[in-house]
């Protein structure tokens, strides 16, 4: 996974965890995340999701930013192979 805040690179499924195991504790409750805008692209093997997220964990407003998750279908199940998060560039 590619992030906005340290580390800008998670790989595995511990780091992916600890990533969320920061984010809960540095925010306060509750966090919301809201869709804005989804798009999906898919293949017969392998899928792209793009999406505007919405996050209200900030104290001093919301936080907009981008996500994308590109998937892969392994022996017929889909599996995230690749998450980033971004922000719009100011």
């Amino acid at each position: 996974m590619f992030d906005v805040p340290p580390p800008v690179q998670s790989k595995g499924l511990d780091a992916y965890n600890g990533t969320w195991d920061l984010f809960f504790s540095a925010s306060p409750e509750p966090v919301a995340f809201d869709i804005l805008d989804m798009g999906v692209t898919a293949g017969r093997e392998v899928a792209f999701v793009t999406a505007v997220m919405r996050c209200n964990e900030r104290t001093d407003g919301e936080l907009i930013f981008r996500l994308t998750v590109g998937l892969r279908k392994i022996d017929g199940q889909w599996t995230v192979m690749h998450e980033h998060h971004s922000l719009p560039a100011r």
